[in-house]
């Protein structure tokens, strides 16, 4: 009997149709209508957070792929006995790719000469410079990695892993602890969260970890929003002390009259890392490679439960 998937758009139905598979278009944010019957739900996560909860009312599931890494959201809302999977390889190149945008960006001060562009004006900016700069990475998993990589050869004065644990990698390199963060903070021009949310997490970059940061910083977060106390960042930015260049915000989506769209010194993109033609190939490799395996009778690979 084929399987009954549920997948967000017409083209990834096209893309994943094949013997044993029964592609069925139902998209957990945008569709009004109650979700049929399906074996799998292949699903980004809704932006709307009431829509979360329908993932619990999908009559017959078995399993979800989630076209992401993160996982926080789902988790409370998944019925007992359905397994997870997530697209681990496909997205971390993505979002380190904006990682580096958004860093260059704030450093080279590209916002402004945007505005003065549209002014008209010819000023020539004097700027900071990642060649030269201190960059401690918050976060070791596959988007850390990934960064680190495209930061080298941009000549960084130093590169600073830090991750949950202290450890030696095969190479010699070393990865700093969190108990460390206090003493290596104050050394570093950027600091760029990429961890996931949970509750480990959750506001670990709050206003003492901001006040650790040395004056004039860039805070750069393509992690998840909840990582970092809102409010406090705010503060900072209002004092003109810190920058901030932020993928992803709390609360998500940014309300139209949140004081952060608005905050000194803060680049904003609306949480698009993956949003890219090659995710959308590898992440849709990935997914016919699952349901295959399913359709065999094996595990899906990369699962979170």
């Amino acid at each position: 009997m084929a399987l009954r998937v549920l997948v967000p758009t017409a083209r990834f139905a096209e893309e994943i149709s094949g013997p044993g598979i029964e592609p069925i278009v139902w998209h957990i944010n945008d569709d009004p209508a109650d979700a049929p019957t399906a074996d799998v739900l292949v699903t980004e996560r809704p932006r709307e957070f009431a829509r979360r909860a329908r993932v619990a009312d999908i009559p017959g599931l078995r399993h979800v792929h989630l076209l992401s890494i993160g996982s926080e959201w789902i988790l409370e809302h998944l019925p007992d006995g359905v397994t997870l999977s997530n697209s681990r390889g496909a997205v971390e190149d993505s979002t380190a790719e904006l990682g580096m945008a958004l860093i260059l960006a704030a450093l080279r001060e590209l916002p402004a000469a945007a505005r003065q562009q549209g002014r008209h004006e010819w000023a020539p900016l004097w700027t900071s410079s990642l060649h030269g700069s201190v960059v401690l990475v918050l976060g070791h998993g596959g988007v850390g990695k990934e960064l680190i990589a495209r930061l080298e050869p941009f000549r960084p004065a130093v590169l600073i892993p830090v991750a949950s644990r202290a450890r030696t990698l095969d190479n010699g390199g070393q990865v700093h602890g969190p108990e460390e963060l206090p003493g290596l903070l104050p050394t570093a021009d950027v600091v760029v969260v990429t961890l996931p949310h949970d509750g480990s997490t959750t506001h670990m970059v709050d206003a003492a970890f901001l006040a650790c940061m040395k004056d004039g910083a860039l805070l750069v977060n393509i992690g998840r929003g909840p990582v970092v106390d809102t409010d406090a960042l705010v503060t900072e930015l209002g004092s003109g002390r810190l920058r901030a260049a932020l993928d992803v915000t709390d609360p998500e989506p940014l309300p139209s009259g949140h004081a952060l769209w608005d905050a000194p010194g803060c680049l904003i993109t609306p949480h698009m890392a993956g949003n890219t033609a090659e995710f959308i190939r590898l992440a849709t490799e990935l997914t016919i490679t699952q349901l295959g395996r399913m359709s065999r009778g094996e595990a899906p690979l990369h699962l979170v439960r």
